[in-house]
């Protein structure tokens, strides 16, 4: 039997803004929402196509989608990263999924 091979995929944090769609569940009076989300992927490019599938499968309608690269590349960039974030990025790894870590409805 040989080693289970190495995964090459890596979890990104992206921040994605989506505006309104028919049935997507946002409060009534919200002109869209941000959603903080883990996803696994090769590279970034990957992950961002795959969230934005899983979204717009949700009904949701993504506008904008920043990302802010690995866990590893935001330590090097000083961001605070909880406990909570750290285990939402390693189920994301290990389900090799899209994780919403929060979601925040956006009012005019």
């Amino acid at each position: 039997m040989s080693p289970k091979a190495e995964s090459r995929q890596k979890v990104f944090t992206l921040l994605v803004q989506v505006g309104r769609a028919p049935g997507d569940g946002l409060p009534e009076k919200a002109t869209g929402g941000a959603l903080i989300c883990f996803a696994a992927g090769i590279d970034e490019a990957e992950a961002v196509r795959e969230t934005v599938a899983v979204l717009k499968r949700a009904d949701l309608a993504p506008l904008d989608v920043t990302g802010y690269g690995t866990l590893e590349d935001r330590d090097a960039m000083g961001h605070e990263i909880d406990a909570e974030e750290r285990e939402l990025a390693a189920r994301a790894l290990a389900e090799n999924a899209v994780i919403v870590a929060r979601f925040e409805p956006l009012y005019d």
